[in-house]
Parts: structure tokens; C-alpha cells; sequence
């Protein structure tokens, strides 16, 4: 454990041990949301991208969502104050990281979760994750925390790995 200084108000500065920070799942965060069409949102995030995620089905799905199926109540959505969910009147809101999914899912572009599943799958740490993938340990974090949006060209990869692996095990049970 690290020590370190805090110094209060009072000038008295009581040394305390405060373990070391670790990297926590930071969602994106939403900069910008349109209404491209009905229960179709465009929306800016913080990672760069400008994706566009269908909430049909969620608000078919749920019935806490029954009021924004009026196309006046769907298109009065504000981007909350720091960007972590759309809201819309009465207390109805759809947070950053959920909308995030949705919109890559709906695109055919990998998620967070889908990447975790992976690496879970086959039994990988980060470092194995990255010599099976040809990249560094740092980029695999970064997709695993999901600092970093995930090419459609690593998640191929990773798929193609698991069919070389599965190719690779037939192969060794018939030589047996």
C-alpha cells in the first residue's frame, strides 16, 4: 500500500494508507442525441462514434415505458446533465452504457460483454487474450474495460480463433 498526505483545512496533515487506485469500467458517455426516425435515436458518444440505436423493442418490451411510445412524448428526449442516459418527461430515462450496447449490437459491431464472454470462454487472462490476438496486453484492457470501442477486425479475429482452436482440437482427437 502507498502512503499518502492529506492535508485538511485545519493545516493538520494525518498520514493514512489508501490502497492503490485500480481501473474501473468507465460507460461512454453521451454527448448529443437525435431523433432520426420513430423509436430510432442517433446518438454522439464519447468514444468517437456516432451510432444509431432502434428502442422499439425495449419499449415494446416494458411497460414502464408505455408513455414514450407517442411519437410527442418519444421526441421530447434530453441528453441527461453529464451525459449518462436520455431521459424523457416523467422520470423515464435509458442509461449510457445500456444505450451503447444496443446501438453496436444493432450495428454488428462487438460489445464490452461480448468481448468479456469471449475471453471467458476460452479461459484467457489478458495476457494470453493478447498473444492469441497478435496485440498488446494494454489494448485488450482497454477493449475488456471498454475505454476503447472494439474493431470489427479484432472481433473477427477473435471468432476466427475460436474456429482455428475447434478445427485444432478435432484434429488432435482423431490423431489420437
Amino acid at each position: 500500500m502507498a502512503t499518502f498526505r492529506q492535508v485538511h483545512h485545519s493545516g493538520v496533515a494525518p498520514v493514512q494508507e489508501i490502497e492503490p487506485m485500480t481501473i474501473v469500467n468507465r460507460p461512454p458517455l453521451i454527448l448529443a442525441a437525435r431523433v432520426v426516425s420513430p423509436m430510432v435515436v442517433e446518438i454522439d458518444c464519447t468514444t468517437r462514434e456516432t451510432l444509431r440505436v432502434d428502442l422499439s423493442t425495449v419499449v415494446r418490451e416494458s411497460k414502464a415505458f408505455a408513455t414514450i411510445r407517442l411519437k410527442s412524448v418519444f421526441e421530447k428526449l434530453v441528453v441527461d446533465e453529464w451525459g449518462h442516459a436520455l431521459e424523457w418527461p416523467g422520470g423515464l430515462d435509458i442509461g449510457a452504457d445500456r444505450l451503447y450496447d444496443l446501438a453496436r449490437e444493432h450495428a454488428g459491431l462487438p460489445t464490452v460483454a461480448a468481448f468479456s464472454d469471449w475471453m471467458s470462454r476460452n479461459g484467457f487472462s489478458l495476457s494470453t487474450a493478447a498473444e492469441a490476438l497478435g496485440m498488446t496486453r494494454r489494448m485488450v484492457a482497454h477493449y475488456r474495460t471498454g475505454r476503447r470501442p472494439i474493431p470489427l477486425t479484432v472481433w473477427l479475429a477473435c471468432r476466427g480463433w475460436e474456429v482455428v482452436s475447434r478445427e485444432r482440437r478435432k484434429l488432435s482427437r482423431k490423431a489420437a
